[in-house]
């Protein structure tokens, strides 16, 4: 345990933060000396300048969402009622508008399938799961059905088709009231929830964005809500304020050299958290923060210099698990981290002078465009090389092209655009290119969400090969050809910005995977 753990806590509706003051008080002093506690728990929208002004107004419902979420669980209640014969719950949607979902119904221990990306082996599992008749469809549509999602939509349309059932039963949007999926879900004779409006991605973690599939699925929100609830009344307090202690923790580690935020699992529950918590902290501080979920409390990258370290979990008196040595730890019930955690988010933005609200550009996505051109640089076995000019051509030589010289400002991105599922184990690149490289290195599944860290970030994307593919019903093209336009949208995207880009490309899946292992622990730099 870190020796800065053993500082004060603080401590409100069973969550408490220990180790923020050894690194966040005189952040803290400067947010009470300008009345940020009060300021943000009234939901102040100039708290972050004039130009994020009418974004905040619009953006702040995630401050009183878990009140307004509560007018939803009658509804809720008796939905599952109705549907009690439909077992299967799939959530399908944009990651950024699936991820708080999962989240949630990870940690509260419900089974819901998520669908959020464009591979055929998720669809085809799915469909497979739960017999059609016996699953329900959440789409996680706040402004609109992105292709992805549509093509959800039609591959269970034509599977209820071919089964018999009525369509409408199985179909549940949460959208903001007046968007184009209300009108789909009208057309439908589908059940619309209301989504909280203005509020996205992870802020959404307490609104009917957040907590549908898991109520749906069984899971006790009210408790969620209650435990949020529960916090409120410490928000806009200068003491025995855990969110505010890690918000002016967060927001003081740039100027204390540490600019990357290792989230680790302490071992006491609520293991999924970090993604939430990290997404979270990438949309808040326009990268002036880079989080790095890490695997255990001794994975690479999880210490070390310019690392702030912080622990999650759930209750535990002690504040952190058995033998994580964290900077900050972090522990209560789910509902007060979810609140936390945006506050924090929020009051750390503040301190950076970053506009936590600012909706990143979105990535353009054309099935009509041929995703690649030319052939690759080098094939060895079950992997191909797409190099760009001037960097090696083979397999080796251009990894460690890839993470040569990463500068202290500099990390590396490795998305994958696979099955999670099937090809889970290429996840355990990021602690070998880690190791390698001694710069934080992140992990994620495509399609990328276009975080704000990418001005500092060097890029390693893998694809693969489709050996049963899947035809989105009513469109011109298949699943496949839909993942590999969205991996083309990266890489384009990521090439006119200048970034340092190299795509492998795995022939043979298992086989590439386990090859990619291999060689990335032999690189070294």
């Amino acid at each position: 345990m870190s020796d800065l753990l053993a500082g004060r806590a603080d401590m409100a509706a069973g969550l408490a933060v220990r180790g923020a003051d050894a690194l966040g008080a005189s952040a803290r002093a400067a947010l009470v000396s300008h009345d940020v506690p009060a300021r943000l728990a009234a939901a102040d929208p100039a708290l972050w300048g004039p130009g994020a002004e009418a974004a905040a107004l619009a953006r702040l419902g995630w401050l009183h969402a878990h009140r307004h979420s509560r007018e939803l669980l009658p509804q809720l209640a008796e939905l599952a009622a109705e549907l009690d014969d439909l077992d299967h719950v799939v959530l399908a949607g944009d990651p950024g508008d699936t991820l708080a979902a999962e989240v949630v119904a990870e940690c509260l221990g419900r089974r819901v399938t998520v669908l959020d990306t464009a591979d055929p082996g998720p669809v085809r599992a799915a469909l497979a799961a739960g017999a059609p008749a016996r699953t329900l469809l959440v789409l996680a549509a706040r402004r609109g059905l992105d292709r992805t999602t549509d093509a959800h939509l039609r591959a269970y349309r034509q599977a209820w088709a071919d089964e018999g059932p009525d369509a409408a039963r199985h179909v549940v949007v949460v959208t903001e009231p007046g968007s184009e999926p209300a009108a789909r879900a009208d057309e439908l004779g589908a059940v619309v929830i209301p989504a909280e409006p203005g509020v996205a991605g992870p802020w959404a973690a307490l609104t009917a964005s957040g907590l549908v599939p898991a109520a749906l699925a069984g899971a006790p929100v009210a408790e969620v809500l209650d435990e949020a609830e529960a916090l409120t009344g410490a928000l806009d307090r200068d003491r025995d304020n855990p969110a505010l202690a890690l918000g002016a923790a967060l927001g003081a580690a740039p100027g204390a050299g540490r600019d990357t935020v290792a989230l680790v699992p302490d071992g006491t529950g609520l293991d999924g958290l970090g993604r939430w918590a990290g997404a979270l902290l990438a949309d808040a501080t326009g990268g002036r923060l880079l989080p790095v979920v890490a695997e255990s409390p001794g994975s690479p990258g999880a210490t070390g210099p310019g690392v702030l370290t912080v622990g999650l979990g759930g209750a535990l008196g002690a504040g952190v698990g058995p033998g994580v040595a964290a900077d900050i730890a972090v522990n209560g019930p789910l509902g007060a981290h979810l609140l936390t955690w945006t506050y924090a988010a929020a009051a750390a933005a503040v301190t950076l002078r970053a506009d936590p609200f600012a909706a990143p550009a979105a990535i353009e996505v054309d099935v009509d465009v041929e995703p690649d051109a030319g052939p690759p640089s080098s094939v060895r076995d079950a992997i191909e090389v797409y190099a760009p000019s001037g960097a090696p051509a083979d397999l080796t030589g251009a990894l460690r092209w890839l993470l040569d010289g990463l500068g202290e400002r500099e990390h590396l991105v490795v998305t994958a655009y696979l099955d999670r599922h099937a090809d889970a184990a290429v996840a355990g690149l990021r602690p070998l290119l880690a190791r390698a490289a001694g710069r934080p290195v992140t992990f994620g599944w495509g399609p990328r969400r276009p975080e704000h860290t990418d001005p500092d970030g060097r890029h390693l994307q893998i694809t693969g090969a489709v050996t049963d593919d899947l035809d989105v019903p009513g469109r011109p093209y298949t699943f496949a050809q839909l993942q590999a336009a969205q991996a083309a949208g990266d890489r384009r995207a990521l090439a006119g910005r200048e970034h340092r880009v190299l795509r492998l490309h795995l022939t043979e899946r298992a086989a590439g995977v386990a090859q990619l292992l291999e060689t990335a622990g032999r690189t070294r730099t």
